[in-house]
Formats: structure tokens, sequence, C-alpha cells
């Protein structure tokens, strides 16, 4: 089930030896555009047409009413209403610490101040489908709200009767989500990114996706902006010792793949046995798993186990893979934090699973995936603000500093940056 390679005494680096992501969104990158160009010309009509077609439903209404949030609300069993507000208010709390910054000083009669300005509105994606992910919406929310977004938007594929799950428009009701969109796909991203006659255009898209989602965002970036590069489908490392009990290497594998197809998970280890206890305990959870055949192919496409000489090595197999998620099941995996240059998150000792991250810690589960955690972030408060620099100056600067301001102008060839500094001296 596990795709499974030797590298012991192989001395890296390991780039030509593991294989490379699979250009996910290359082989969509045609329908994907076909999709934003029917929503970017036939608005809402395309919006019901393309959600007839992928999603089963026919829509009058796209937008979801907020009495229904409201309902939904209260509908939930209140062990799943607390988790929610647990979750949230330690997500709002997280994010909050980010602007703990100085944002003002003077240097040399030259006062700069940072100003930091939110979007006007953002959007948020949540998938459906397979799963239901009331815990996206908060962690596209929660970040959202700390930067001081004044209007957010949720997009979410409709169910075949055309409904959204009560857990997901309750989690849109605590964050406080303005609109609530029943459409989902690359037709989304599309109408939040253009506008439609329901739907007006956001500044900035946030939520994980299947590829197509992904590269919908990829094809609009710049007409918007687009958080967390390329989140697309879920990726994990699991990097486990002699000591890892097999079982909870297992399991947390078997996590990420449950996501659906186009996943990958990674078993990497410096231990025969264990190695052998994982797969074989990989092979019975998903023996016994009702999302059988889901989790075999994702395993067939994307699964593999990895023998290398010791922990060292196994950190830099996860540097080439970049993964979205990176769990070091060991004891003292923090001493090898400094090893770590690329992996979304990672999550350090046995009794720390990714599943841990994906509800409750506190930092975002929005994360980079295809290898672009070798350049990007998690999802951050500081993806829905603009940073503008404010310069005062003094006379006293513009007559200490002005002349060297004249003579780099001179020397670009620009006479009228020279001469505005020259008219004030």
């Amino acid at each position: 089930m596990l795709t499974q390679f030797d590298l012991r005494g192989h001395e890296g680096p390991f780039d030509d030896v593991l294989p490379g992501p699979d250009g996910s969104g290359r082989d969509v990158g045609e329908p994907v555009a076909s999709i934003i160009g029917q929503v970017r010309s036939g608005g809402d009509a395309a919006l019901r047409d393309l959600t007839e077609k992928f999603d089963g439903v026919r829509l009058d209404d796209l937008r979801v009413p907020s009495s229904e949030l409201v309902a939904a609300s209260s509908r939930l069993p209140d062990h799943l209403a607390s988790a929610l507000e647990l979750a949230w208010d330690r997500l709002s709390r997280y994010h909050s610490q980010e602007f703990d910054a100085p944002l003002d000083y003077v240097d040399g009669g030259v006062r700069v101040r940072h100003l930091v300005r939110p979007v006007a509105r953002a959007g948020a994606y949540a998938p459906g489908g397979r799963a239901r992910y009331p815990s996206t919406v908060l962690m596209c929310a929660a970040p959202a709200r700390v930067a001081g977004v004044p209007d957010l938007a949720l997009c979410v594929p409709p169910g075949p009767d055309g409904r959204i799950d009560d857990s997901v428009l309750a989690a849109a009701q605590l964050a406080g989500i303005d609109e609530v969109y029943r459409v989902g796909g690359a037709q989304a991203i599309a109408a939040m990114a253009f506008g439609t006659e329901s739907i007006r255009a956001v500044d900035v898209i946030v939520g994980p996706g299947n590829r197509y989602v992904a590269e919908a965002k990829r094809q609009v970036s710049g007409v918007v902006g687009v958080a967390s590069s390329f989140a697309g489908p879920s990726e994990v490392v699991v990097v486990a010792g002699p000591d890892t009990p097999p079982a909870w290497a297992a399991i947390d594998l078997v996590v990420q793949a449950e996501h659906g197809p186009d996943g990958t998970a990674w078993l990497v280890t410096w231990s025969e046995r264990v190695l052998k206890s994982v797969v074989t305990e990989v092979e019975r959870i998903v023996a016994a798993s009702p999302r059988r055949r889901d989790l075999e192919a994702t395993f067939a496409s994307g699964g593999y186990a990895c023998l290398v000489d010791g922990p060292e090595a196994a950190v830099d197999v996860s540097n080439v893979v970049a993964p979205e998620h990176l769990e070091l099941l060991f004891d003292g995996a923090e001493e090898l934090l400094w090893r770590v240059t690329s992996a979304g998150a990672v999550f350090c000792g046995p009794w720390s699973p990714a599943s841990f991250g994906d509800y409750i810690a506190g930092p975002n589960h929005v994360l980079p995936t295809n290898r672009t955690a070798r350049f990007s972030s998690a999802l951050r408060a500081d993806d829905f603000v603009r940073h503008i620099h404010a310069v005062t100056a003094s006379r006293p600067a513009i007559e200490s500093l002005g002349p060297a301001v004249i003579a780099l102008a001179e020397a670009e060839g620009l006479p009228a940056h020279a001469d505005s500094i020259r008219y004030r001296l």
C-alpha cells in the first residue's frame, strides 16, 4: 500500500531519489480556465449551471439567509457548540499576537510610521463533498477578523439537497461571517475574484480545496490576493523513532489520507521494525475503515514509507518533501527543530498529532501544500492587511540627508528627483 524507499547509506541530498510533485493543477488548467471564463461572463446564471453540474442541485438563491445560520446554531449539540467556541477563542487569541511589534520610530529627524490597513473584503472557501469543515470556517475567519477585515464572505459547496451542514453554518454564525453562498469548486473562486450579480468581488481569497480550487486560485492570483500558497490536497510526513507506538504513527498517516484524493502521506523512520509494524497497522486500519476505497486510492498514489540512517536524515528527507504537516513523533524532537527548513507546520513529540493542530492548538490549519512550504507560510492575520509606511521628514533631516538623495538621483539620471531636494535646500 505504501511505496517504500531504503535510503540508508545515502549521504544526500535526497532531491534526486525522492518523487517530486505530480504537477497538480497542470492537468486541470484548461477546464479550470473554462469555468473561470463562464463565471466571469455568465455571473449567477453560470454559477447555477455549474452547481447543478458538479453538485447535483439546482439553486434559485445562492446566498444562505442569515436566519439559517442562527437556526443552525440553535440545532447544534451543546458539546459541539462548546468545542467551536473554544476553538474560536484560541484562534483569535493566537492571531491577535501577530501585530505586537513597534510601528513607530524616529531616526535622524525622520519619523517612519508603519500603517497596517485591512483589506476591505475577503472571501473564504471551505471544502465540502466527502466531509464538512466547520473548523476551516473558523480558521479562515479568525485571522481576518483579528486583522480588522470589515466584510467577509464564505463559499461552501452545497449538498444534494441544496443545504449546507448545520455545523458549518453555526461556525459562520459564531465567526460573524457576513455572507454565506452555496457555491463550490473553481466556480466559487472565480465568483469571488471577479464578482457576479449575487457575489461581490473580494480583495483576498483564502481557504483550502481540491486541485481544481487550488488551480483556480493560482489563475486568479494577481486579480486578488491569494494567501497560503497552493492550499490544496492534504499532506503529512510522519517521522517515527524506535520507541514510537506504531499504531500512533499509522493512524496519523490515515488522518491525512482520509481528506480525499491527490494527498500524500509519508512515513520516515530509521527503524526497520517500526517501518514494517506501521505499514501493517495502516493496512489494518484502512481495511476496517468506512472510507476504505478512498484511503486505498490515496495511499496507492501518494503513500510512501522511507527508511533512513537516523533522525537527522529523516528531517532532511522531510525538507525535500516540504510537507503541509510534519510530525516528529519521538522524544527530543524539539532538539531537531533547527534542522527543519520547509514545512507548513511542525508537531513535536509523540503527544502532538497534527489533528490537534487541525482544530484547537491555536495556529492556523490552512497551510501551504505541493512543496510550496519552500517559500510560503501558514495563513496569518498578516495575509489580510496591507503595510503602508508613512514618512515625516524634518528640515534638519533634509539638510543633512538631502545631498545623498541628490547624488543618487543624479547617478540614475533623474534630475527632477534631485531638484525636489534642491528646492528645499
